[in-house]
């Protein structure tokens, strides 16, 4: 239980952290007053790096430290990122004690750019190696309860051989205890999640706002590090995404060599080469008699054909990057436009991290729906939700410009277009059905993904899955800087007013999103076809063979590659 407490205290500081961080783009704009763009740039580019961090972190998790000395790194640097944010608020360390540009100095810059980075390690350390470090020590103290009990359950009988009767053992059922121990944390949660969402916004100074959760990120640090002496540690394993590299280094080591034929491969497992990618064949060469084996020398058939489905999903993988960048308007556009909107709902004023509370709980309504619905075609399932997904996407870049135009409407008619301070009377659950498509694109896009990797790469990369998912949406994010920036330049062309103004109220922000809308169609078509022409393979109830992968049909790989 204390074990369980220590780590779990991580979760609840995690959750506080992030909904403090949520409304990074309205502290940019409120206080700092960047303009609309240089904000969201700021938070895509965070946004970004964290998965790609997190699918790095473990790499090296699998291959040198463990998940242990992962936590402490990250755990400490959470700590100090967001200690370092507090201290960046002018309130602290500024020239002056207002939450205001003018009290925003080197100093607090400086502050403030190293701790991003370092709460972005921060949260890729603990996404990577938390939930499965907690994991264990659940699973082996589970192994520690049931040995003791076949001691008791021995020690039992025995006693009742010798004193001729029966001692009941007065315990409690394993299900229940564990129910029983699993609701104090449900409740942290809860109490968490209510404090993040609702109390916090309410605290009106920014030092507080990130203040706060610094505090309970060093504090929960501190409880981890007490269970130091008892927690159980699994030792680094290596990590299959290695095999990826010793293939790539054993084709550059044999490139000068004409192609093989079958015979002349190194194939342990009596594996199919396939016929695409032949390039690739050439990391299985068989070394000369007389040579010692080298893993960086010669691979064996099955890794190479391992290696060839992750180039496979190339074309298909690329497509999920549009998903991304719509997903990437979530909290920075979305929450700009709904920090100049009336917050009032009669007498209370709605926070903005309530949408992180709806966004999240109908992400999660809409992937479990969909997953119900598709459990008779686990096959297609995936393809189809991704498609599902983008489709989704359209809608909502559609809803969210038809909003936006009625926002500006609103804005002009009551002189408000110069007036950035003032809000808009134009009720801020306008947004909510922009943020229930986005949500669903979200639910269904992260579930389709995940599962089209999971049934279409080797059982050995299935614990990468939820990285190769997240780092392709964080590309997005980053990818999204780059789209407003192209936007940008195009807009202006001729002499024409730029669509991104320093100010939401002058920017035609609707512009973009019926951009994002076309960029989205556009790449539904590019998915259909990519789909269309990639061989699946059978889900693994319907095939044995699911380390095998799946591959482009032929004619597509003809097209497509010349190796």
């Amino acid at each position: 239980m204390a074990t369980f407490v220590r780590i779990s205290a991580l979760i609840w500081a995690d959750l506080l952290a992030a909904f403090a961080m949520y409304v990074m783009m309205t502290y940019l704009t409120n206080v700092w007053k960047l303009s609309t763009t240089h904000a969201a740039g700021i938070v895509n580019i965070w946004n970004g790096i964290t998965p790609a961090l997190a699918f790095g972190f473990a790499f090296i998790v699998d291959t040198f430290m463990g998940d242990f000395y992962m936590l402490i790194i990250s755990s400490i640097s959470y700590s100090v990122g967001l200690g370092l944010l507090t201290m960046s608020t002018p309130a602290i360390s500024g020239p002056c004690k207002q939450d205001d540009k003018k009290c925003i100095g080197h100093a607090q810059k400086v502050l403030f750019y190293t701790a991003l980075p370092l709460i972005a390690v921060g949260m890729a350390g603990h996404m990577v190696s938390l939930a499965p470090f907690l994991d264990l020590q659940t699973r082996n103290k589970n192994e520690r309860d049931v040995e003791k009990k076949k001691k008791k359950e021995n020690e039992r009988k025995i006693n009742e051989n010798e004193n001729g009767k029966e001692n009941k053992p007065g315990e409690e059922s394993e299900e229940e205890n564990k129910m029983f121990l699993q609701i104090p944390g449900l409740i942290m949660v809860m109490i968490v999640v209510m404090a993040g969402g609702i109390g916090l916004p309410y605290v009106r100074p920014w030092k507080l706002r990130f203040g706060i959760p610094a505090i309970c990120s060093v504090v929960a640090t501190l409880l981890f590090f007490t269970g130091w002496r008892y927690y159980d540690r699994d030792p680094p394993k290596g990590s299959p995404l290695t095999t990826t590299v010793r293939v790539f280094v054993a084709t550059a080591r044999n490139f000068s060599k004409p192609m093989p034929n079958p015979t002349d491969l190194y194939n342990e497992n009596d594996t199919h080469p396939t016929s695409s990618l032949r390039l690739f064949d050439k990391a299985a060469i068989k070394l000369p008699e007389g040579q010692q084996p080298n893993r960086w020398k010669v691979c064996d058939v099955r890794e190479v054909e391992d290696t060839k489905i992750g180039i496979r999903l190339l074309p298909m993988w690329l497509t999920f990057i549009v998903v991304g960048i719509v997903l990437s308007i979530g909290n920075t556009y979305y929450l700009e436009q709904a920090n100049h909107m009336d917050r009032k709902l009669g007498k209370i004023k709605v926070t903005i991290p309530i949408f992180l509370l709806f966004y999240t709980t109908t992400s999660s309504i809409f992937a479990r729906f969909y997953s119900l619905l598709t459990m008779t075609t686990k096959k297609y399932a995936p393809p189809i939700g991704i498609a599902t997904g983008m489709i989704l996407s359209v809608l909502c870049c559609i809803t969210a410009a038809k909003v936006e135009t009625r926002r500006l409407h609103r804005s002009r008619d009551h002189g408000l277009l110069d007036k950035p301070g003032d809000k808009i009377p134009m009720s801020i659950f306008a947004l909510l059905p922009q943020f229930m498509l986005l949500a669903a694109v979200d639910g269904i896009a992260n579930t389709s993904i995940t599962g089209f990797f999971r049934h279409q790469t080797p059982e050995s990369l299935h614990k990468y899955l939820m990285y190769f998912t997240k780092g392709v949406l964080g590309l997005g994010s980053m990818a999204s800087v780059l789209s407003v920036y192209i936007v940008e330049k195009v807009s202006e062309n001729n002499g024409k007013r730029n669509w991104f103004q320093y100010t939401l109220n002058q920017s035609r922000l609707d512009r973009y999103y019926w951009v994002l809308a076309a960029l989205s169609a556009v790449n539904l078509v590019v998915y259909v076809f990519v789909a269309l022409f990639y061989k699946y393979k059978e889900t693994p109830e319907g095939d044995e063979d699911e380390a095998e992968g799946g591959e482009m049909r032929e004619d597509f790989q003809e097209r497509t590659c010349c190796c």
